[in-house]
């Protein structure tokens, strides 16, 4: 991570060459080893300029009618690959659609499972929004599990997160994340680092500011609440403003650094009892496992806990589900999955866990309103349009 003060926000930076070593960089078995390579060397600045970029514009059109409270919502779109099911779940689902504030994660730019699209900013465009998007990795392949099984080839090879709104988007900036695994191990190559995207919207009802987080889902419980730390730390150095923080915090209950911890830790649960854990642990990790994560948000004056559906999951492992077990057979060694199965069995074949999630600070519920769960998000063909349900909310800032 550099120091450059500096950062691109035309949509021009994203734009690269850098393909072309993807082929040598993929013999590394180490982010250190790579960066210790001639190839590496050669093209350290560009990539770091990309990975400093925040792509920003505006395409929002006459501002709507001035409202007395905020409208957010949150949700892992899972690249972007089910585009246009998005886009029209963006603009029609009652409880999406026009929204004054979006926060989304995984969102991609030209990868081959997103048809190569620059999906911030084709759904900025088609719904009339503002944007601002904050690549977080450069992707050596085409992706994990069914992934790499797409037809063509990634052009841009950018994966990333971004803020959406009705009204002007001003003061963009990122807080990189570290690593809890070295992205270049495994099946999935990556080079780069999480990032919290963080905006001020000037909206009617007063300035608020947005921040779209996306935490690590392969690293252990410790290294999630040190990124919450590092957010909120860094948003303690700026003008406060109300706050409201949105997305997906991957709050799987588990260590998943590696498969032997993701086993260890799927015995240890499998002792405390299946259906203990499916009822009182995978849909609120706040209680026990990630409790210190939480309590990061809550020490530094932040409330979750009026913004959210306890104990509603926003993602539901389905041990039928193809996708699912291919994406898990990259990490998990096939002997585990009877074992898997097994315990899924136990609970009527599917667990629900709480991942997704809104923070907030110097705000509150608009009178009359509480929290939204928005699932069965599908096409017309009845396909999900992601892995992840989305939530909603609106609020009202204090003074």
């Amino acid at each position: 991570m550099s120091d450059r003060k500096q950062i691109r926000t035309d949509p021009e930076v994203l734009e690269h060459s850098l393909n072309r070593h993807f082929p040598e960089l993929l013999q590394f078995e180490s982010t250190e080893a790579a960066e210790a390579s001639p190839v590496y060397r050669e093209i350290r600045e560009r990539v770091e300029e990309i990975m400093e970029s925040i792509v920003r514009e505006d395409f929002a059109e006459e501002a709507p009618q001035a409202r007395e409270s905020v409208s957010a919502a949150a949700w892992n779109i899972e690249r972007g690959r089910m585009f246009e099911g998005i886009l029209k779940a963006l603009s029609e689902n009652s409880t999406l659609k026009d929204r004054d504030v979006y926060l989304l994660t995984e969102l991609d730019y030209g990868m081959a499972r997103s048809d190569n699209r620059f999906v911030a900013r084709e759904l900025a465009k088609q719904l009339k929004l503002n944007y601002a998007f904050a690549p977080v990795y450069i992707a050596l392949q085409k992706g994990s599990g069914i992934e790499s099984e797409f037809d063509g080839e990634n052009e841009n090879s950018i994966h990333g997160l971004a803020v959406f709104s009705r009204y002007p988007i001003k003061n963009v900036q990122a807080v990189n994340l570290p690593n809890g695994k070295d992205k270049m191990i495994g099946k999935e190559k990556r080079l780069g680092y999480l990032r919290a995207l963080i905006a001020d919207i000037d909206h009617p009802a007063g300035e608020i500011r947005a921040v779209t987080v996306h935490l690590d889902v392969h690293c252990s419980r410790i290294h999630r609440q040190k990124q919450v730390r590092l957010i909120v730390e860094h948003l303690e150095t700026l003008d406060p403003k109300p706050t409201i923080i949105g997305g997906d915090f991957n709050t799987t209950t588990y260590n998943a650094q590696n498969a032997t911890r993701a086993i260890l830790g799927f015995w240890r649960r499998v002792m405390m009892g299946v259906h203990n854990v499916a009822k009182n642990h995978y849909p609120h990790p706040d209680r026990y496992f990630e409790k210190g994560l939480f309590g990061e948000f809550e020490k530094r004056g932040f409330e979750y806990k009026p913004f959210n559906n306890a104990g509603i999951g926003t993602l539901h492992y389905n041990m039928e589900n193809v996708a699912y077990n291919t994406n898990l057979g990259d990490w998990v060694p096939k002997w585990c999955f009877p074992f898997i199965f097994w315990a899924s069995r136990r609970v009527g074949g599917t667990f629900s866990l709480r991942l997704d999630w809104f923070a907030g600070k110097n705000i509150e519920l608009a009178e009359g309103t509480g929290p939204k769960v928005i699932g069965d998000l599908k096409d017309e063909e009845g396909t999900p349009l992601s892995d992840h349900d989305a939530i909603a909310l609106e609020f009202v800032p204090r003074p």
